[in-house]
């Protein structure tokens, strides 16, 4: 592969729009938008939305995610609705379809001290989102934006989803995603790349569940005896869990929290045991599920009940043949760009496991160079914007060459399902 002028056209105009890239991403993640600030994230759509209608051709929609169920503190199981996902899309007749996807729900509440983007002295912005990830959303827009001026643009169609709920297991926006990974031929998702700009290979798949135990309360002086104490058999269940880990290889359990429970002198008559679990293939993934609803079937005293919610949210994302195949044309492409592209095995998730599991060879740590996220020390270099945005509109007008085989990468992926 080489750049063609024609390629060299596509990243002019990507580096020309080098400060605007960057200066949107700071507005956006001046915005609140946690996953369960309903305003915040109505907000943050209509801003997507607005700029969504910028890309010329592109048709916008606005499209429903489907509802669920959560579980109170109190053991309640209460109906949840979700925002709606953005889905921008051109050319869906053309022979090769890209699916591109992000989140604009961060992991920061609506009461979070950590609100505002700024400049560290050594240059890296600091803030709510900046690299996870509506600095790589910037991003993605910016390539789409960028390969549209591309004359060989029609032999590619893309497809872009933009979920509410990626950082809670994607429980509203799963059906989506799944249907557009079945229909597309390469996926690239922005996440945020390592530190050093070391993308994720291989992904652990990924489960959460929520275990409702429920006793009897009693005065905890006068009939104690009477009563059945749901946080005590809470605490017993939480141990048997958290005794899994290393029982299998690269299978983990994380008893996350135990709520339940009042007053001193009250017997407790609930409890709810929150856990995650962490699996590197398919074998374990159905293991960890048995063992787990076979310790959930068994109270640990007489006098309780538990009721298991919740599950396996996404399959392990293992590096198969399709997934090596891209991630070396992607090298060769950052090759061409002077950028060292590298990865290594994770044992987070992301909408990439999703779309995998649907049959889409991709990427999912496209966006921005950056780290510390999930805490209030987020942060993204400015630098890697436009490298980025580069190399994602390099990968584009490099399917559509055909120099990048997305039909065979594709059929690599069926093959192994």
């Amino acid at each position: 592969m080489r750049i063609e002028p024609q390629d060299q056209a596509v990243l002019d105009h990507v580096a020309a729009q080098g400060d605007a890239i960057v200066a949107r991403t700071i507005d956006w993640a001046n915005i609140n938008s946690g996953s369960r600030n309903a305003a915040g994230l109505a907000r943050m759509l209509d801003v997507l939305e607005a700029q969504a209608r910028r890309l010329p051709d592109a048709a916008v929609e606005r499209l429903a995610t489907q509802g669920a169920t959560t579980v109170a503190d109190n053991g309640a199981v209460i109906p949840a609705s979700y925002a709606d996902a953005l889905k921008i899309g051109i050319r869906p007749e053309a022979p090769i379809q890209v699916i591109l996807t992000g989140h604009y729900d961060t992991v920061f509440p609506a009461d979070s001290a950590f609100q505002t983007v700024e400049t560290r002295p050594d240059g890296a912005l600091n803030g709510p989102g900046v690299a996870d990830m509506k600095g790589g959303i910037s991003v993605m827009l910016a390539a789409l934006e960028a390969f549209e001026t591309h004359p060989d643009k029609a032999r590619v169609g893309w497809t872009v989803l933009l979920s509410p709920d990626e950082e809670i297991g994607s429980p509203a926006s799963a059906p989506l995603l799944a249907e557009l990974g079945a229909r597309g031929h390469v996926g690239l998702t922005y996440e945020p790349a390592l530190s050093d700009g070391t993308l994720a290979g291989e992904r652990k798949g990924s489960g959460n569940f929520h275990l409702i135990v429920t006793g009897k309360a009693a005065h905890a002086g006068r009939a104690f005896h009477e009563g059945a104490n749901a946080v005590a058999g809470a605490a017993m269940i939480a141990a048997r869990l958290h005794g899994l880990n290393g029982q299998r290889e690269g299978v983990t359990v994380n008893v996350a929290k135990i709520a339940g429970g009042g007053p001193l002198n009250v017997v407790a008559d609930n409890a709810v045991v929150r856990f995650n679990v962490r699996v590197p293939d398919a074998q374990a993934s159905a293991w960890i599920d048995e063992t787990v609803r076979a310790i959930a079937a068994e109270p640990p005293f007489p006098g309780l009940t538990l009721d298991l919610h919740g599950g396996m949210t996404r399959a392990p994302k293992p590096m198969d043949a399709s997934q090596t195949a891209l991630f070396h044309a992607v090298r060769d492409t950052g090759e061409l760009l002077g950028q060292t592209i590298a990865w290594k095995p994770s044992g987070g998730v992301c909408e990439g496991n999703n779309l995998h599991a649907a049959g889409l060879p991709n990427v999912d740590t496209l966006g921005v160079v950056g780290g510390e996220i999930h805490s209030d020390q987020e942060f993204a270099w400015p630098a890697s914007f436009v490298e980025r945005a580069q190399l994602s509109a390099l990968i584009l007008c490099k399917i559509a060459s055909g120099e990048i085989d997305a039909l065979k990468l594709k059929q690599l992926r069926l093959e192994t399902m």
